[in-house]
């Protein structure tokens, strides 16, 4: 088959997957779709990027870019996630700043797209379209996991409980603190008590002191005493509210047991 004949036939094919509501392709699936060799697939699939009608995620990983999406050079990574895990065969889900916007929390959508993965870590995808951050975490529990409808199908979303916990845990590597707590101010609107509970069993205490002292703060009593109910009779040792700032200088907060190491914009 002729590179032009093969290109036709691609471009072709592109349309009738995004016919389907799917957005993605891989390598392994053009060839095994087209009579052509992988390194004449290439080439069309080179071709196709310059016309901006495809655009490369990851090695061997493509989006068909619909005509709305032409001159962004990149369509949502909502549109793109599940299948680029499953292709990946990593579990995961959206967190962080990116799960909040998702749940109406914080003005903007966040330039960076933020996804929670297991061991081993992934490199993060970085250009001028795109900017796909892979945050590694142990474990969690599937009872945290909300499921989202997109136009291409289902995205796996921490629970508003759960992103408050990860975006208290993970503050130092996403700004900080005060880039939090509006954030949080927001999500707590979509927080249930009875969620809030569950989720609290299976998190480490410093995380709970944080985000408890955090909440009681931004004026959410109930679900702060909820959280408090969880270390009451524990033994806490003292820490530091903020992990951007290396002293732990500051007043102590006894109830919480949280040294206020920084100066936290309420």
């Amino acid at each position: 088959m002729s590179l032009q004949k093969t290109y036709n036939s691609i471009e072709n094919y592109l349309r009738k997957v995004q016919s389907k509501g799917r957005y993605t392709l891989t390598l392994n699936e053009l060839t095994s779709k087209f009579d052509s060799s992988e390194k004449a697939i290439l080439q069309n699939t080179f071709r196709l990027k310059s016309k901006n009608l495809l655009a490369q995620v990851r090695k061997e990983f493509y989006v068909i870019l619909p005509p709305q999406y032409l001159e962004r050079g990149m369509i949502p990574p909502t549109l793109f996630i599940g299948d680029l895990m499953e292709f990946l065969q990593r579990e995961y889900y959206i967190g962080l700043l990116s799960a909040a916007a998702l749940h109406g929390a914080g003005h903007q959508q966040p330039m960076q797209f933020q996804v929670m993965i297991n061991k081993p870590p992934l490199r993060r995808i970085k250009n001028k379209k795109l900017d796909l951050h892979f945050y590694v975490k142990s474990k969690w529990r599937s009872e945290d996991i909300v499921e989202k409808i997109t136009e291409t199908g289902y995205i796996q979303v921490s629970s508003p409980s759960l992103t408050a916990f990860d975006l208290v845990r993970y503050h130092k590597k996403i700004g900080g603190l005060n880039r939090v707590i509006p954030i949080l101010e927001d999500l707590v609107e979509n927080i249930k008590p009875a969620e809030l509970d569950r989720t609290a069993r299976n998190q480490k205490a410093p995380d709970i002191q944080r985000l408890g002292y955090l909440l009681e703060q931004l004026g959410s009593k109930n679900l702060s005493f909820i959280l408090y109910n969880k270390i009451e009779e524990k033994s806490l040792r003292e820490i530091p509210i903020s992990l951007s700032h290396k002293n732990r200088d500051g007043e102590l907060n006894s109830k919480w047991n949280v040294i206020i190491n920084t100066e936290l914009d309420f």
